[in-house]
């Protein structure tokens, strides 16, 4: 018997490219125009009951359908608009290199929309190596760390959770996958560790070095 290929799930903002720079800042500014807009609020408070909803729950979107009976279609069109996405994906040449060096099966799963998650795989060029795209409609709009997302994830690919391999940059998700039995990779910069973590990359280029201490 042979080893069983594993199942790679990424993340996509800040896993399989840098969303710091230009995509989130521009999320962050379309959210608070829309909590403006729909809350009737200055700047200032929608731009603090964004903050406090994400860290309450994880996803700005959560707060606003539990408080306030936002559609979250309708919240997450407006807040992922990119007319000049082109330009602000940044493109890593050697990510379809890696990518394609892994031993095994590959999907995304992000607190995404679906829209925006496979233009951004377009752009950098890796589209066709994932069998599946998991964006946050997927999830009934009950985005990560929720172990929703994660066991209908599992239910679609036919996997069990020992199969596979999750890389994130966000630790909270890593505790969840954790906690269902999966294999972990932060790709984190700082000098903090996590008992959650099998393995820490400070970019996705450093995968494969580090296949063998997790397959």
């Amino acid at each position: 018997m042979g080893v069983i290929a594993p199942l790679w799930i990424f993340d996509l903002d800040n896993t399989l490219h840098n969303a710091t720079p230009h995509i989130f800042p521009h999320i962050n500014r379309s959210m608070t125009a829309y909590l403006q807009q729909h809350l009737q609020l200055d700047e200032a408070a929608a731009n603090e009951l964004r903050t406090h909803y994400w860290r309450r729950y994880g996803a700005t979107m959560s707060g606003l359908m539990r408080h306030h009976g936002t559609k979250p279609e309708h919240f997450l069109w407006h807040t992922h608009q990119f007319p000049e996405l082109e330009r602000m994906v940044l493109c890593e040449p050697r990510l379809r290199h890696v990518l394609k060096a892994l031993p095994g099966r590959k999907v995304v799963f992000s607190n995404a929309p679906q829209h925006y998650a496979q233009a951004v795989l377009k752009l950098l060029r890796v589209a066709d190596l994932f069998d599946d795209v998991m964006a946050v409609e997927q999830t009934r709009f009950r985005p990560k760390p929720d172990s929703f997302g994660f066991l209908r994830l599992l239910r679609r690919q036919r996997v069990a959770a020992a199969q596979c391999i999750m890389v994130e940059d966000s630790v909270e998700n890593l505790v969840a996958a954790k906690r269902l039995g999966m294999r972990t990779v932060w790709v984190n910069t700082g000098n903090r560790n996590a008992p959650c973590v099998d393995v820490k990359i400070r970019d996705v280029m450093q995968l494969p070095g580090a296949v063998s201490r997790l397959v």
